[in-house]
């Protein structure tokens, strides 16, 4: 049905007060006034709708011409898959903030890419932020807690190089910020790399490149953590090495461990936190295998089947074996499946006693002999704790990432 004259002059008179008002931001547009323009800005998107969805912005339409124009934005907001950092991102974030991976198809600054730097095979460890926060920020940032788990990663393996991978886009803006001076002081190691990872680029020539063309992560619930699921066995089918989470602080060198090996969660399962797989043979072949699992099976509305459910059913059938505890005492081909006191002492459905101070004796005991504590992020992420406190978290940190604890203010 043809737009009538009367809500096009509607139309391109909103748009055109949508203008000035982005003028007033400090947002730049190009166009004439109309809704497919495009347009940049650092503005918050809160601001922006707070300030330009009033009444006197519709310059008092009648209430169907306002619906039907307000419906027209909403559906291209649903519809549109950004391709840049423009104010459609931000509109689209605002809509969709469960989906905030949609940050990948960002083509804009970034750091130099993983794909053409050259980790030393089998010799480094790698953690992955795939959020979209530097996206958002407009800069590489970082929490207390991922820095923590990279420089007690840095500390205690010297002779690994320790490679922190962003799926966002973005550079350093060292602007004195908490978040930029963990940065700096990681990047005080010799050992520390941080690089862009280009997802699409990433996926490329692996088993789970029509999985990501698709869409099926982009869709999934958990679109976050599936993203980093696929991209921790990518990483080790490319390079080897050893794959940590950023919600742990490793408190023993890894250096000492077998070249694949990965630890119970619990009894019953294999946990994807700390994974060891060999550049070539057995480890490469198991995250071939790993990857092709994910291709074949990935359920997008299963929070931890693509992770800990893809590692724990390969095992169960290399191992022969139906439990994460019935593997520890096999061979499983030269694969070491660890208990959970080397990776994961305290089970997730404990995770405040690692913040508790009236438990700090009892969890350090726990895990005295633990290679890596995990905090399970997805459980104890809102929790704050003091940074120079005596929880066994605070603890840990001022032990093994002393630099990025004096970085800290009071909470950590």
């Amino acid at each position: 049905m043809p737009t009538s004259p009367g809500l096009r002059a509607d139309m391109t008179s909103w748009g055109q007060h949508i203008d000035e008002k982005f003028h007033k931001f400090g947002v730049k547009c190009q166009g004439d006034g109309k809704l497919t323009e495009k347009c940049t800005s650092l503005t918050p998107l809160s601001v922006i709708v707070s300030t330009i969805s009033t009444p006197r912005m519709l310059n008092h339409q009648t209430p169907k011409k306002t619906l039907l124009v307000a419906l027209l934005l909403l559906a291209i907001i649903f519809l549109t898959k950004p391709q840049d950092s423009g104010l459609f991102n931000q509109l689209y974030y605002f809509f969709h903030p469960k989906e905030s991976i949609q940050c990948y198809h960002t083509k804009s600054q970034t750091l130099p890419d993983i794909s053409d730097a050259r980790p030393a095979k089998g010799r480094s460890i790698f953690f992955h932020e795939t959020s979209c926060n530097s996206f958002l920020n407009g800069k590489i940032t970082i929490t207390a807690r991922q820095a923590c788990a990279v420089e007690s990663a840095a500390r205690l393996n010297p002779n690994f190089e320790i490679h922190l991978l962003f799926a966002s886009p973005g550079i350093f803006k060292f602007e004195g910020t908490q978040s930029d001076r963990f940065l700096q002081n990681l990047m005080t190691y010799p050992n520390v790399r941080i690089h862009h990872v280009d997802y699409e680029r990433y996926t490329k020539g692996t088993p789970v490149e029509t999985l990501y063309r698709k869409g099926k992560i982009e869709v999934s619930g958990y679109a976050q953590s599936h993203a980093s699921d696929v991209l921790r066995y990518i990483t080790l089918w490319k390079f080897g090495g050893i794959y940590l989470d950023l919600d742990v602080i490793v408190t023993k060198p890894l250096e000492s461990l077998p070249l694949n090996y990965a630890g119970a969660e619990s009894d019953r399962n294999v946990a994807a936190g700390v994974l060891s797989f060999s550049p070539e043979g057995l480890g490469h072949e198991l995250a071939q295998r790993c990857l092709q699992d994910l291709s074949e099976n990935f359920k997008g509305y299963d929070w931890g089947y693509n992770g800990p459910g893809v590692i724990t059913r390969l095992l169960k059938k290399l191992c022969g074996a139906e439990t994460a505890k019935e593997m520890q005492s096999k061979d499983c081909e030269g694969f070491k499946v660890f208990p959970v006191d080397a990776f994961y002492p305290i089970p997730w459905w404990d995770w405040r006693l690692y913040f508790d101070e009236n438990l700090t004796e009892k969890v350090l005991n726990i895990s005295k002999d633990s290679h890596v504590i995990h905090v399970w992020n997805k459980h104890s992420g809102g929790t704050r704790v003091a940074a120079r406190g005596n929880s066994a978290y605070a603890v840990l940190a001022q032990k093994f990432c002393p630099g990025i604890v004096n970085e800290c203010g009071y909470f950590f």
